[in-house]
Parts: structure tokens; sequence; C-alpha cells
């Protein structure tokens, strides 16, 4: 294997550029972009990990006119373009910020964190200050901000005044670079606060609406906030996202850029799991790898040739929106998850445009959302011929990274969701005898789990014994010590009674009853209460059968 010098977790083109790190050239964005000149606000959104910081990071050493980067671009695609070089590399006043640290418990600590994040940025133009143009009422204001002091009008409308002094100070207009848009009301969101970080940020992205000091902007985030929630006004407003887009393979590794990162570090006999596990979203007309795992797997390979891929992704996203949800799925949810995790694919309506006070208003919303986040890609046209509604995708998962995080995460997430559901009816009903209310209730709590595997006996045991456990009863699951025990025993040591179940899967329906009465003739054949007569005054015995999301309670 050939080491390469990568960079992982630097998202800062100038350091890669001058450290000489392993770089894909993206460079191609700078001219996509410029042949649109006449867009005045361009709104790129795309899941988290993609790239898009180091993009951002890329316009703004391009740019900005207080940066000498033309060594950073020799040989990169984008200097071919001699034109487009001589008028904009290092010709433009920029700005760059990003609003990924604002994030707080409440509204004060976070608006706390984005005071401080505009401090850092107007400390960047402290030279600004010595241009005799700038007004008294001007200067006061910038030192207010410089200094973090700065009231919330003149935090709002802290973009507008740095960008018009910007303007003053050069005598052109500024590039607006804004990344990560969307994570200080995507926080508030989880925390309580939305409506305040909104009349916050609203106030920030008026530097967008008629600002006769920008030349144009580029904003990058995760989800497409609804443009009347946030960027209320602006006009030549484009936005470029993973469904319709002309900048798809600026954003993540496309097959060609993998094939030649394989080349590069001599790792041929890898590329098939490099793409089982890391490839298979479809942005547009291009299937793309996320480059975050790629380069995390390839730097592991480097330390341990014999390296397994394992997944980078799901500790980097922030899934509590997505968590959000589960408390809401009802059994629909469920069995389209169901069949996701089967490896099959869902036709569902796609909402591009979300407002985060109104996303659990309805189902639609969860999908939009794990479409949107990375955790569903669409299906490719190659693989889905079939006929769509206006706004519908054929929706799958995209790689073995994302279905483990399913297996994992989110069943876990399920059954975090079910253990919270009241149980002492079921209870009750075991220690009461009542078999035809332990019947209700535990089709109740079945219909709230989740199968992927054909409804294997493993996943009833399981859930049967999960029923149980943490709930104050001392639970026995003795299925792997075979014949002669059985299948779950529940203990109420206090009260003095114990539940003995038996349980039996069926592929039919009609077997059910069968079934059932044959778990209850187990018990007697074999004799399992007998051990605990001596201990025990009550001991309940039930023989119950299952079927999918069906299950049949019957009391000897």
């Amino acid at each position: 294997m050939n080491l390469l010098n990568l960079p992982v977790g630097v998202s800062d083109f100038a350091e890669i550029r001058n450290n000489n790190y392993y770089y894909i050239d993206k460079s191609g964005l700078i001219e996509e972009l410029l042949e649109s000149t006449g867009t005045k606000v361009t709104l790129i959104t795309r899941p988290r990990r993609f790239g898009k910081t180091l993009a951002m990071s890329m316009l703004e050493n391009f740019f900005d006119i207080q940066k000498d980067s033309k060594r950073m671009f020799e040989e990169l695609e984008i200097s071919k373009r001699q034109d487009l070089c001589a008028e904009w590399l290092n010709q433009w006043p920029t700005v760059f910020i990003s609003f990924r640290q604002v994030d707080g418990l409440d509204f004060a600590g976070a608006y706390g964190m984005l005071t401080m994040v505009l401090a850092d940025l107007y400390n960047k133009y402290l030279y600004l200050l010595d241009d005799d143009r700038i007004t008294e009422f001007q200067r006061k204001i910038f030192t207010n901000l410089a200094n973090g002091h700065g009231s919330e009008k003149e935090v709002k409308n802290s973009l507008i005044l740095l960008t018009s002094i910007m303007q003053q100070h050069y005598g052109k207009p500024v590039i607006l670079l804004i990344d990560e848009y969307d994570v200080p009301v995507a926080k508030a969101n989880s925390h309580g606060y939305y409506n305040e970080m909104l009349d916050v940020m609203k106030g920030l992205m008026q530097a967008l609406k008629d600002n006769q000091s920008l030349c144009f902007a580029v904003i990058t985030g995760c989800l497409k906030i609804a443009k009347e929630s946030i960027f209320t006004g602006t006009n030549n407003f484009v936005s470029d996202s993973i469904t319709d887009s002309r900048l798809n393979e600026y954003f993540g590794f496309v097959q060609s850029e993998v094939d030649r990162i394989i080349i590069d570090a001599a790792i041929e006999d890898k590329a098939g799991s490099i793409k089982e596990w890391y490839d298979g979203y479809h942005f547009g007309k291009f299937d793309v790898y996320c480059p975050w795992d790629v380069m995390n797997y390839l730097l592991e390979l480097q330390r341990n040739p014999n390296a397994k891929p394992v997944s980078y992704w799901k500790n980097t996203s922030d899934n509590a929106i997505i968590r959000s949800f589960i408390d809401y799925a009802g059994n629909n949810i469920t069995k389209k998850l169901e069949t996701l995790m089967a490896g099959g694919c869902i036709i569902q309506r796609i909402d591009e445009s979300l407002t985060y006070d109104y996303l659990h208003s309805s189902e639609d919303n969860l999908w939009s959302m794990l479409y949107l986040t990375g955790y569903l890609t669409k299906v490719s046209d190659d693989y889905y011929d079939g006929e769509l509604q206006n706004g519908e995708l054929a929706l799958m998962i995209p790689n073995a990274e994302i279905k483990e995080i399913f297996e994992t995460t989110v069943i876990k997430w399920f059954d975090d969701s079910a253990k919270k559901w009241n149980r002492n009816e079921l209870f009750d009903a075991v220690w009461s005898g009542d078999s035809e209310k332990l019947t209700s209730e535990m089709t109740t709590l079945l219909r709230k789990t989740i199968s992927y595997h054909d409804y294997k006996e493993d996943f009833y045991h399981a859930f049967l014994a999960g029923i149980f456990t943490g709930a104050g009863y001392m639970v026995e699951s003795n299925k792997e010590h075979g014949e002669g025990r059985s299948d779950v025993v529940v203990y109420d040591s206090v009260n003095g009674r114990v539940a003995i179940f038996e349980a039996k899967y069926t592929k039919s329906l009609n077997s059910m009853e069968c079934e059932c009465n044959n778990a209850l003739q187990q018990i007697d054949d074999r004799m399992y209460a007998k051990e605990y007569e001596d201990d025990y005054d009550q001991i309940l015995c039930y023989g119950i059968s299952f079927f999918k999301k069906r299950c049949m309670v019957k009391k000897k």
C-alpha cells in the first residue's frame, strides 16, 4: 500500500494545499458558480460530511482580495480558465462566516456563542476602522460587535454593516460566504428556543435582500429551511439540493475520483468493500461516495492493512431531529422501516423546504428528513422504472454503513420508545391470569417494535424477554440451554410468584391457535412448573404463538 498524506478532519483549503496534503480537485465548482453570476444567492444543501466547509474555504481563498492564493490553485482545474483567474482570483472583498459552533441548552447560551462568532469575524477586519470614510456611527457599532457587546439589533444587522463598510473601503461589492446556516435553528429546535433564534437568524439573512454592497452570496447547510421562514424577501435565490442540482459532482466523491484514490493508494483489493460500505448515494444524476468515510478508512488502512470497513459517519451527524420522530412513529412508519432494513425501497413524497417548527406535523416530514440528511437516498433510475407522482421518490438505504446505523441506532431508539410505554396493564394481566388482556397489550407493544429479518424465532424470544427486562423483575431466558427449559421465566420474588412463558412462531395466521396449544402442551409434558412449586406461591404458565405483528396468549 502507498502512504498518502491524508487531511482527515482538515477543512481549511489553504492548510491542505500549503502542506501538500492529498487533495481531490473540486475547483471546477468555482467555474460553475461564476457561470451564473446573475444569481445573487445560491443555497447549497447536502448531508453533513460531504465537503461543504472545505468547498467554502476554497471559495474564500480564491476570491478574497486580502489573500495571495495563486500558488494554491496551480495545476488545479480552475487554473486552466486564465480569464476567470485574471478577473476573480484574489480580486474581491470576501466575507466567510460559519455558524456551526452556535449551540446552547438555552437561548442565552446559544446567543452568546453567536455573538462570539461575530466578534471573531469582525476582529479579522479591524483594519477597516482606519478608513477615514467610516462614520462615527459605523465605528461605534463595529467596535461593539468586535468586542462581543453588540445589541440584538446590531447583531441582526452585522452582516449588512460589514459588507457595506467593505464595499466602501475597496470600491467593489462583496462576496458573502455563509457555512452551516441552519445549525443555530436546528439546535434551537432541539432545545426549545426555536422562535427566538429564528428571529435573530432572519435578521442576519437580511444581508441577502436588496443589498447593494453584495456581489453574490453562497450559503451551505444540511436542510433547505423554507424560504418564507428565514430568507424572506430574498430575490435571485437559487437552491441547489441533492435532488435537483448542477453542482453534485463537487460534493462527495464520484466513481472516477474513488478509482484514482484506490490506484494512488494501491488498494485495488479494497475497492469492493469501499463501494459496498461508502457508495450508494444518488445526488441528481451522480453516484456519490461519502468522502469523510473514504478518507477515514484509507487512513485506517495505512495504520492497519487488514482493517475492515466501519461506520465513521454516525458519530459525526446530529441525530437529535431523527430521534425525535421515533416517539411519533405509528404502525405505518415501522412497516416502512422494516422494508428498508430488509433491503427494499419505499415510495415517498419528499418536501425539500421544511420549517423546523412543523417537522412533526406529518409522516412525510420524517422521510424528507431521512433523505435530506443522508440516512436514505433515492433509488437509481437504472434500478427503478416504476411511475412516480410529482414530488415522490423511491427511497432506499444507500450502503452497508447506513444499514448498520439503522440496525443499531434506530432499532435502539425504537426499543427505548417502547420501554417508555406504560406496561402496567400488561404486567397486571400477567399476574391476574388475564390471557385476553395480555394478548391485546402484547400485540400493541409488538407493533411498536421493528423486525426486518422475516420475524424469526430469535426476534420473538428477544421481544418477550425485553418486555420484562428493566421493569423490576428478574428475567431468566433459557432458550440457549436447549431442551428441558422454558423460553422465558419472570420472577416476582417479593410477591412470591413466577410466570413461565413458552413461545412458538408460525408461518401462517391460521396456525396460531394450534401452536399456542402446542406451547401449553410442552409446558405440561416437560413439567416446567414443577421446579418452582416449593419456592413460589403462585405459578402462572402461558403459551404464546406469534405471527408477524400478531400474538395469541393462552393460560394453562
